[in-house]
């Protein structure tokens, strides 16, 4: 095997490839961060619930264009008979659309569109399922000026065909939800929901719960009830051919197994290693996912690969990986880059994407005085929402406990998010902020996140989330520690519990918890607190104290501050 170290990539710099799946969701992209976008029309992209009308991706290009960004086009459908007709009509249009890239992976549609539109730029989908140097060159041979490899590629493969293959551009999935099959391609949503994956309408189905049952001999089927009197009496586990004796359990709760559910692929723990052998395309995943995830997902990225090329000697995954943690997800894997998968990259108790922060609105607008926020998840007064800049790192804390309806005008205490309300947030209630700093930082297109309240179950599947995350990084075997996370889950996922609560405290309208949230009116008031008020005016808008400091502070007992 080629030795990684001596990939030399002197001026090559990788760029950031966002998902769009609609006009909003590719402004916000561009905006937090991405050096290149990709989307397409739902009828040829792979995506039947792509919402870009033809208009929009003209103006989405132009967009990119405009901001010094890139724009790709998909057209990586598998052609039947049918879609050829089409052929001529899309390249017309492609061709004023003017993309930087056209993304295909059938080999008689890249043939088609190389001799009517050989202008074109030319992208070989990850469908094409590219996992070897040879396959590279070929596709480089036929004109291609850029190869998606497929996700099974490991990293060792990954650095020789670089080293094989230097002419040419490679791209890299770095994040987002994996396919139980070879690169997508997969024939069971076809025969569970007769939605074709490869024509862009995959049901998913890899990921719905199953249950067992059982036939008897009469022919019938019944259900296997396990009972408090009979559980002791199973136990039901998969033994797959190249792990003997290596037993998966198969845990049924009332929703049923998920023997086929990937953890999402995240590389941020080992992106400095893609980001020193020069691949030319960082491409995270979700067409189909939200705006806030395209916005936070990008903005880590952007962080990350900033930070790697200012210094990549001290480089370290950990503040990016955070941020990524505030996005719904099924647990993060490394998936191939190893070479082969581990059960960690598998959950078989858990199949929602969960995370400990949720979108809790988007700047529409900003006026003379306010910020005018779209809502996007039930506001509650006491709440701290979170302004996520897309110019600057630093965030900005808010506790709000009233909220201002910009059209009606009338003052609520909640305000939920289905009803598309528009909220005004004064810029007077930011007394830490310069104005016009303030203005500059979060203009239209700005997220504000929340913490979100979450059960037991989800918490814990968080906290076993993190152990599997931490155990493949390190390559090491800690059963014991597994065994009782793991447990842990289903017998909280067994307890069915429904209360929910926030990892940090909301008591700011009936008590306090000595750590400063802005709007706190308890803190910024009580005379116990007068010390620590002094401390935290001399800090940004937001930045609490340390549950230590705090508990100093209010003792009066001298503190060890952080300066």
């Amino acid at each position: 095997m080629t030795n990684q170290t001596t990939v030399n990539t002197p001026g090559r710099r990788s760029e950031l490839l966002m998902p769009a799946g609609n006009l909003r969701k590719l402004k916000m992209a561009v905006l937090y961060g991405a050096d290149a976008v990709y989307l397409g029309t739902p009828d040829m992209s792979l995506r039947t619930k792509s919402q870009f009308s033809l208009e929009e991706v003209i103006e989405g290009v132009e967009f990119c264009h405009a901001h010094g960004r890139r724009a790709y086009l998909t057209l990586n459908l598998f052609s039947h008979n049918k879609d050829i007709p089409k052929l001529d009509e899309y390249i017309d249009t492609v061709r004023k659309v003017k993309p930087d890239g056209l993304i295909i992976a059938d080999p008689g549609v890249f043939q088609y569109v190389r001799t009517r539109a050989p202008e074109l730029p030319l992208h070989i989908s990850t469908q094409a399922n590219v996992c070897s140097w040879l396959s590279v060159k070929f596709w480089e041979d036929q004109g291609a000026e850029l190869v998606v490899l497929a996700r099974e590629v490991s990293y060792p493969e990954l650095v020789e065909i670089r080293e094989e293959c230097p002419d040419v551009k490679l791209e890299a999935f770095v994040h987002g939800a994996m396919c139980m099959t070879y690169s997508g391609r997969c024939l069971l949503s076809n025969f569970m929901a007769e939605r074709g994956a490869n024509q862009g309408n995959c049901a998913n189905s890899c990921r719905w719960n199953y249950g067992v049952r059982m036939r008897l001999k009469d022919g019938t089927i019944e259900d296997l009830n396990i009972t408090e009197d009979n559980a002791d009496m199973f136990e039901f586990l998969l033994e797959e051919g190249c792990r003997p004796g290596e037993f998966m359990p198969i845990e049924e709760d009332g929703r049923g197994s998920y023997i086929l559910n990937s953890r999402d692929l995240c590389i941020m723990p080992k992106l400095d290693e893609y980001l020193k052998i020069g691949v030319d395309s960082l491409k995270v995943e979700g067409r189909g996912k939200s705006e806030y995830y395209c916005a936070i997902v990008a903005r880590a990225y952007r962080m990350a690969i900033d930070d790697y090329y200012e210094d990549p000697e001290n480089w370290d995954p950990k503040p990016y990986m955070r941020e990524l943690e505030a996005v719904g997800n099924r647990g993060y894997t490394l998936a191939f880059h190893h070479g082969r998968l581990t059960n960690y990259a598998h959950d078989y108790e858990h199949t929602a994407a969960l995370a400990q922060w949720e979108y809790a609105g988007v700047v529409t607008d900003v006026t003379e005085d306010a910020f005018l926020v779209e809502v996007k998840n039930k506001l509650e007064a006491g709440e701290v929402l979170e302004f996520i800049s897309p110019i600057a790192r630093d965030t900005v804390l808010l506790r709000m406990y009233e909220f201002e309806d910009y059209h009606k005008g009338d003052i609520k205490e909640v305000v939920h998010g289905s009803t598309k309300t528009t909220i005004r947030v004064p810029f007077a209630l930011f007394d830490h902020e310069d104005l016009d700093d303030l203005k500059a930082r979060f203009p239209a297109f700005t997220v504000l996140r929340k913490e979100k309240a979450l059960t037991d179950e989800q918490w814990k599947r968080i906290r076993f989330d993190k152990l599997t995350q931490g155990l493949e990084m390190s390559e090491k075997e800690n059963p014991k520690a597994y065994e009782k996370r793991r447990d842990d889950l289903a017998d909280a996922i067994a307890a069915d519990g429904r209360e929910t609560r926030l990892k940090t405290n909301r008591v700011g309208t009936d008590g306090c918890c000595g750590k400063g949230c802005n709007g706190c009116l308890i803190f910024w008031e009580d005379d116990q607190y007068a010390r620590a008020r002094e401390v935290l005016l001399k800090r940004k808008q937001g930045e609490q104290l340390s549950r230590a400091e705090a508990t100093a502070l209010k003792q009066d007992t001298p503190p060890r501050l952080v300066s």
